[in-house]
Parts: C-alpha cells; structure tokens; sequence
C-alpha cells in the first residue's frame, strides 16, 4: 500500500458492492459517499462492511459503484459517534483511500493492522461451548488530526487468555479482519431489534508498551 495510508491504522477489503453507493454528506466541499462491500470468508458466511468514499477519489479513477461491481480498497478502519433513538452509537466505517487492483478471487480479502491503546479494561469470557472470548476497545490515533478512532477488538483462546491480563493504557499492535455480526437487542420498549456489529478479529497482538513487561509477542 502507498503513503496515504497511515502506519497505526492500515487495510485492505476486496469484495462486491452490495448496492449502489449513495452521496451522504459533505466535508469543506468535498462530497462523500457511503456503502456497503460483501466480502467472502473461507466458510459460507459472508461479511457486509459498511465504507466511505470520496467523490473527488471516484472521479480520479473513474468508478462508479453500482450493486454488483468488484472492488478492492486500501484505506482505514475509522469510528465516530451517531445519536440514534436518542442515544449515542459507536458507528465504523471503512474508510477508503486508494483503489486497488484487483486481486482475482474476492474470497477472504479482508486485512487490516492496528496500532492503539487498550481504553477500557479487557473483557474476558467463556462460552458455553467452553471457548474463550476476550473483548477489547482500542484507541487509534489519527495522525493529523488530533483525534482517535475507537475500535471494537474480539479476541480468542490463548490470545483472549493473554490479553485479559493487560491494563489499560497499554500499546498493542494487533492484524485481523472486519468482521459483521448480527445480533437481536431488546429495546426499553420490550421489543427485539435485529442489529449488526462490527469489531476486529484478531489473528496475531504484539505489546508494545506495558508498565510491567515491553516488546511481548503473542501468536
């Protein structure tokens, strides 16, 4: 990937447009875009990405993102807030930087490293299918604009049992992929909604500062 990608924060999705990208906002004059990408896993599911686009990126390369269209981006994972029902969501969003080539297959084009800091302490649990889960929210800083990105991570088995133990505050250096997740939540009103999260799955971490221990790797 090019320099217009950050070091701490760097991805790659390649997949199928869901349906047409829609114009959604604009930001000093620059017109964005928002969508949806389906990407293949190695098994039948699939996962559907939310992403942004810029209208001046679209022009440059000439792509029009109809429902069906190939597509292979290079850009970020990023978050922002959004006040829904009243209250406020962690929404995240690809947000793309370059276009690539494309890559053949689409099956399980799906990368992304972060860099960032553990900002609430980990979350460790079994299933009842006794496998270990360990839930993390990373804050990524994003160079240039004094602000962080905070990005839901999942993590699993020994990799859940290792990092249940770090504080917060501690620097981590993790790859994996996006991955969609659908979820029912019981509204105040008593009403199941169907709703769908987006976190990180992580496959490999790196601590790069803890109080007690530096520079550990996990695998």
């Amino acid at each position: 990937m090019n320099s217009t990608l950050t070091a701490n924060n760097k991805g790659k999705i390649q997949g199928k447009i869901l349906e047409t990208a829609e114009r959604s906002f604009e930001v000093e004059g620059e017109t964005f875009y928002e969508g949806k990408i389906v990407v293949e896993r190695l098994s039948e599911a699939n996962d559907i990405l939310p992403f942004t686009i810029s209208e001046k990126l679209l022009k440059a390369y000439n792509l029009n993102l109809e429902g069906g269209a190939l597509v292979n981006f290079g850009g970020e994972l990023r978050s922002y807030n959004k006040i829904l029902n009243g209250k406020s969501r962690l929404i995240l969003s690809f947000f793309v930087k370059e276009i690539l080539p494309q890559e053949g297959s689409c099956e399980n084009t799906n990368e992304l490293s972060l860099t960032g800091f553990i900002c609430k302490n980990p979350v460790f649990r079994t299933t009842p299918f006794n496998r270990q889960i360990c839930d993390i929210l990373l804050a990524v800083n994003r160079p240039n604009f004094n602000k962080s990105d905070y990005i839901p991570c999942i993590l699993w088995g020994r990799n859940a049992k290792f990092i249940q133990g770090q504080k917060v505050g501690t620097k981590l250096s993790l790859t994996g992929r996006i991955q969609s997740r659908v979820y029912r939540k019981e509204t105040e009103a008593g009403v199941f909604e169907e709703r769908t999260a987006y976190e990180v799955s992580c496959q490999r971490i790196t601590v790069v500062e803890a109080k007690a221990e530096q520079n550990q790797n996990f695998a």
